[in-house]
């Protein structure tokens, strides 16, 4: 009778363990297709604006990290007590008029990461932006694996909630100037330079670098 125990319980464990990897495996095949939709959209967007520096036969060489959900994570948020106006410089020489919105603190696998929010002021104005917050930065992964001059993500204020943000590092975009000369990117100041590899997001684009015409 013992032994019989021993088995069901067994038994029990086994059957417990896969349900429990089932359920984690449908939720990680869901969140790699919300982020598969949710990049093929932004390449369909990318090659539709006229301004963009790509075409739909350079797509190819546009590449990403593979999604990974420990890097969709929930910050700390602490809004600026003063949102003093900065001229944030870009790779092409001329500057841009930001302000600090807030301050994130988030946990990356193990890690504490402190990040500084922006809003464009110019921006800020247009009912149609107002809503718009901007995270430059940059990691260990620049020049390697990612492009050398940091990548940045868009995210609403309107998502900040009881004073946490979701930050998902798998939606973090290169700047134009990744692909082509010609453009005005903002470079990630140095608050936002981590000291951390964060292999989520677009990876590096392995096409030839264009030249924007004047």
């Amino acid at each position: 009778m013992k032994h019989i125990l021993l088995i069901v319980i067994s038994l029990s464990i086994i059957f417990s363990s896969c349900n429990q990897k089932t359920k984690e495996s449908v939720t990680s095949n869901e969140y790699a297709e919300t982020i598969k939709a949710h990049r093929d959209h932004y390449l369909q967007d990318f090659i539709k604006d006229e301004r963009a520096p790509l075409t739909n036969d350079d797509i190819p060489f546009v590449n990403f990290f593979k999604a990974d959900e420990a890097y969709a994570i929930e910050c700390t948020f602490t809004e600026a007590a003063t949102k003093k106006p900065f001229k944030m410089a870009t790779y092409s020489g001329i500057t841009k008029p930001y302000q600090v919105y807030g301050y994130l603190v988030c946990p990356v696998k193990g890690q504490e990461i402190n990040l500084e929010l922006y809003q464009n002021q110019r921006m800020a104005s247009v009912p149609a932006y107002s809503d718009h917050l901007f995270l430059p930065f940059k990691d260990l992964t620049n020049g390697e694996e990612s492009y050398g001059g940091g990548r940045y993500i868009d995210v609403k204020a309107s998502s900040i909630k009881d004073g946490l943000m979701e930050i998902d590092f798998n939606k973090a975009y290169n700047p134009w100037c990744a692909y082509s000369d010609g453009y005005n990117c903002p470079i990630p100041p140095i608050a936002n330079h981590l000291e951390i590899m964060l292999t989520a997001g677009e990876s590096k684009y392995t096409g030839p670098k264009k030249n924007r015409p004047q």
